[in-house]
């Protein structure tokens, strides 16, 4: 790699590091100028469900069956252990076991 090469990677390596902080603290700085009512507060408290389904429901319809049931294991595991590293173990043996049985 030459040397111009090297800075032009270090200058997007910063650029996107700043652009990372600055919308975390952008978002810290204007939730500050919100008020919080009690419907805005149940929204936010729903957001991280809605952007993980958001995430796997795609994902879920395209893998079809093996992940259906990947995703089903984990969230039972869930429900029953509260436990996320569980819910992932589980998750991952269904979907290596779903493969391997060539479904």
């Amino acid at each position: 790699m030459s040397p111009s090469d090297q800075i032009g990677v270090t200058a997007a390596i910063l650029a996107m590091a700043a652009a990372t902080y600055l919308t975390r603290t952008g978002g810290f700085w204007l939730m500050a100028h919100v008020p919080l009512t009690a419907r805005l507060r149940r929204m936010l408290e729903a957001l991280p469900g809605a952007v993980i389904a958001a995430t796997v429901l795609p994902i879920m319809v395209k893998s079809g069956a093996p992940a259906a049931l990947a995703v089903a294991a984990a969230l039972l595991t869930m429900l029953a252990r509260r436990n996320e590293f569980l819910a992932v173990a589980a998750g991952i043996a269904v979907a290596a076991l779903v493969r391997l049985a060539g479904m």
